[in-house]
């Protein structure tokens, strides 16, 4: 039997260590006990305008948080949005204008640019793995391996790119993995892991279970897992059992994990599984080349 497409991340949206928090962090951490250099050499009633460009092409995101750090810095800065998060931008093109007192522009600045370009290399990243999977239902999904405190953001900029969302953090979904097995150890731990996990988890609790080869999956499928994690798996090996769910008649999804890279997506995509989880959407993305170009008003 063919298992239903996934149209919905596995997990609820992140709802942890929201953008208040994050940007106040991120601007003690620039700012300090002031910005030195624009308080000795800037005016204190100048004012300035400028542009924020794209000097890179890609998938854009962070516009909202950028607004949110000039506002934060001071609510006298007027900011115009020209583009919005998840829309794709050529070299050249402006993301937004900004106006208003030339020192708070100037010491909000890199907090802005940092998190946007950030978030902005997360989201071309995924948007190149989810074109990679075209022709196929596989949906292409993130990890927990993000920068420390920015989860809630890069998981955002992960959707902004066109692929879903894993599990939040460890208290969003179980997914037991080859430590946990290790750690409660015998020949029938994958069973005895998803029986405990079933007597401990509301009914409203997916299972998933990550397993090594086809006797543990068949094993994992048999157990009632909900999802299984083929751990590093071939692409042949995936395949039979993409194959094997078919022939059990199982709902579980099967999710394919470990040493993909782009190149691979479209093979990997092709042998049915339902996901494709990927630690270099958020671990390895490339900042995108953003900047402000500020001008004098008066």
């Amino acid at each position: 039997m063919e298992t239903p497409l996934v149209t919905t991340p596995i997990i609820t949206a992140p709802r942890h260590f929201g953008l208040e928090e994050i940007v106040d962090l991120a601007l003690h951490e620039d700012i300090g006990t002031g910005d030195v250099t624009t308080l000795a050499t800037v005016p204190a009633d100048r004012q300035a305008s400028g542009t924020i460009l794209a000097k890179e092409a890609g998938i854009i995101s962070g516009i909202e948080v950028a607004a949110f750090v000039f506002a934060r810095v001071d609510g006298a800065i007027v900011y115009e949005p020209l583009v919005a998060d998840g829309d794709r931008v050529e070299v050249g093109t402006d993301l937004a204008r900004i106006s208003g007192p030339a020192r708070s522009l100037l010491i909000a600045e890199r907090t802005a640019l940092n998190l946007m370009q950030r978030l902005s290399g997360v989201a071309t990243v995924a948007a190149r793995y989810v074109a990679a999977t075209a022709g196929t239902s596989a949906a292409i999904v993130d990890t927990r391996k993000t920068t420390p405190g920015l989860r809630t953001l890069e998981k955002r900029a992960v959707l902004h790119g066109g692929a879903r969302n894993h599990r939040y953090g460890l208290a969003d979904g179980i997914l037991i993995k080859d430590n946990h097995l290790a750690a409660i150890g015998g020949a029938d731990r994958i069973t005895k892991a998803i029986a405990a996990a079933r007597a401990y988890a509301p009914h409203t609790l997916r299972v998933e279970i990550e397993v090594t080869n086809l006797a543990e999956f068949d094993e994992a499928l048999a157990a009632g897992a909900d999802i299984i994690m083929l751990d590093n798996m071939a692409t042949e090996t995936m395949a039979e059992a993409v194959q094997r769910r078919q022939a059990a008649g199982s709902s579980a999804l099967i999710e394919a994990s470990g040493g993909i890279t782009l190149t691979r997506i479209p093979e990997i995509a092709a042998t049915g599984v339902d996901l494709i989880s990927v630690g270099a959407l958020t671990h390895s993305a490339k900042a995108l080349d953003i900047s402000l170009n500020l001008i004098l008003a008066n």
